[in-house]
């Protein structure tokens, strides 16, 4: 008879969890893994580029990193490269206690023009969220044979209703419309999936970690004016979603920093997740 998810905490918490973490060569995903590390946690670290990738890695080993920590290459713009990268994640780990869907891309400046991906959807709705809602659901599997387990949503408090008339935007683009759609779609989609693995030892929430870090994506976007908080304050709010003793139990919830918040109402609307739902299992086929 399995152990209530409680117990299966306890007694696992002091053992070195293995932790996947997308977006890891940079910013906010470069500290969080940093910091894992040093903490003697296994890390999974995902990036798109090789030559950064390597250098990450030589830095956790440097810096006394767990043993079966590496790194994974993908770009995660094809749904396709998702799907190879949790295929390779699959066929070379036994255990995940964590995936921080962590990669994204940011908007650029008033009047950039639509980008689709190799699969014709639109750039910002492809990286920022169906990539994370592909790799959850390819990686269920073995995060429910490792449980207690978590998945962390790195969303964002830049937040506007989808419209599911035009999700792609195919009308009257803007990018940074399209950046907060995909950001709320990541919160939508965060509550449907804790109602779906309700029950299984497997927790999802969401978060948004710090406003205007200090980070490439904020400098290089034309919409922001100035950094006004550290990578350090949004990757503690991260690792507290990671490992918090007393988050074992919350799931389905969104979090401004270390706070649990309220999202935009239509993340509450259950029509709305269901029809995002129905789209993505479309798109992905999962």
């Amino acid at each position: 008879m399995p152990l209530p998810l409680f117990q299966v905490t306890r007694m696992t918490a002091l053992l070195p969890l293995t932790i996947m973490i997308t977006g890891a060569t940079d910013g906010l995903g470069r500290q969080v893994a940093l910091n894992l590390a040093c903490q003697g946690h296994c890390v999974l670290a995902h990036g798109r580029n090789p030559d950064k990738g390597a250098a990450l890695l030589q830095e956790l080993q440097n810096g006394g990193a767990h043993p079966a920590t590496r790194y994974f290459n993908a770009d995660l713009a094809s749904l396709s490269a998702v799907k190879a990268l949790a295929a390779e994640v699959l066929a070379s780990q036994t255990t995940l206690n964590v995936l921080v869907n962590n990669a994204g891309i940011g908007p650029r400046a008033p009047g950039s023009p639509r980008q689709l991906n190799a699969e014709g959807i639109e750039l910002m709705f492809a990286v920022n969220y169906l990539a994370g809602y592909t790799l959850s659901r390819a990686l269920l599997p073995l995060l429910k044979s490792s449980i207690p387990a978590r998945i962390v949503n790195v969303a964002s408090i830049g937040q506007q209703p989808l419209d599911f008339e035009d999700v792609m935007m195919s009308d009257d683009y803007d990018d940074a419309r399209a950046y907060r759609q995909s950001k709320l779609a990541q919160i939508l989609d965060t509550f449907t999936l804790a109602e779906q693995i309700r029950d299984t030892g497997v927790t999802v929430n969401c978060l948004h970690p710090a406003t205007l870090m200090n980070t490439r994506m904020v400098y290089d976007s034309a919409y922001f004016p100035a950094s006004m908080t550290t990578i350090d304050q949004g990757a503690a709010a991260v690792e507290n979603l990671i490992s918090s003793p007393a988050l074992e139990q919350v799931s389905g919830a969104y979090f401004d920093g270390q706070q649990e918040a309220r999202a935009n109402d239509q993340a509450y609307d259950q029509q709305a997740r269901m029809k995002l739902l129905t789209l993505s299992a479309a798109l992905t086929g999962y």
